[in-house]
């Protein structure tokens, strides 16, 4: 699998490209707004230009979520944090952020070059839903404390570790929605579990009530670890899709805490034989468990996760 269609909604609302050539009659804060380069090329320049020309089209502080896509050349330029920064002040309405929304055509996931967002959460106090896609070339994460914050994700095709570790210190009291593309150790996804347990102890994250652990290569020793923790009780839904999960990952499942408080349990993109598929719908039985996408055993019994260059 690969990412390969954009978002048509985001933070509930639906997304609509800025054409500068088109502008949309959509009130500023009833949709996602993305902004969105074609073609390589002085990035930095077109994209400023582009989000100029945006902003004089909207009420900036009106702009309720906004997503940016390609800034020009992502493979090579960093985020463009710092412009997103200087404009905090005339997107003094902003709530929602997604960062690197743009499909394998534009730019492969592990090949978005990203940067620190920590400047981002220190100049939008107010923001609520930061979702990143990309962490392989260039993401790192200062630890920082964030009162509004109640959604974060990182999507990656391999999740450094020190990221992972740099989230886990973070203090984010108001989150409750918490996702990390785990990824491949083939494209820098060296996080471990012992990286994860502060999460999954969860003292920092007092609000938390969704975790996805997701696009995990140790997809299996993650279930065991998560179905021990503490944090699993307070849990309403637990995300382990697009991984490599089997019978060993279901096992574990069945033998930790109980997930019978769980409402929702995504285990799409999976291994899992029908009868360990049946064990866990028997355990379950207020869960609602969704295992599509099952896929094939491969040679040498290989197994891959959903997402990874």
């Amino acid at each position: 699998m690969t990412i390969n269609s954009h978002l048509t909604e985001f933070a509930g609302l639906p997304v609509v490209p800025f054409d500068p050539d088109r502008p949309s009659a959509a009130a500023p804060d009833a949709v996602a707004w993305r902004l969105d380069l074609e073609g390589p090329g002085l990035a930095e320049d077109r994209f400023v230009a582009l989000t100029e020309s945006f902003l004089r089209g909207v009420t900036p502080a009106e702009v309720r979520a906004l997503l940016i896509g390609d800034w020009g050349d992502s493979s090579a330029s960093p985020a463009p944090v710092d412009l997103l920064v200087r404009l905090a002040p005339r997107l003094s309405g902003l709530r929602a952020l997604f960062v690197g929304e743009m499909t394998y055509e534009q730019c492969e996931i592990s090949w978005i070059v990203q940067a620190d967002p920590a400047p981002l959460l220190a100049a939008y106090p107010d923001l609520e839903i930061l979702r990143i896609r990309g962490a392989t070339q260039g993401l790192s994460l200062s630890p920082v404390r964030h009162l509004a914050l109640r959604e974060f994700a990182i999507e990656a095709g391999g999740l450094p570790g020190d990221v992972t570790r740099a989230v886990a210190a973070c203090d984010l009291p108001a989150l409750t929605h918490l996702e990390l593309w785990l990824g491949t150790d083939e494209y820098g996804g060296d996080t471990t579990l012992a990286d994860l347990a502060p999460i999954l102890a969860g003292d920092r994250l007092p609000a938390l009530r969704h975790l996805g652990l997701r696009n995990a290569e140790i997809a299996d020793e993650v279930a065991a670890a998560v179905t021990q923790a503490p944090v699993v009780g307070r849990l309403e839904s637990l995300d382990l899709s697009l991984g490599t999960l089997s019978d060993a990952g279901a096992e574990a499942l069945l033998a930790g805490r109980p997930l019978t408080r769980l409402r929702r349990l995504d285990l799409h993109h999976h291994y899992l034989s029908p009868e360990a598929r049946g064990r866990l719908v028997a355990a379950l039985p207020g869960v609602e468990i969704d295992f599509s996408d099952r896929r094939p055993s491969a040679r040498n019994g290989d197994r891959y996760v959903a997402v990874s260059e």
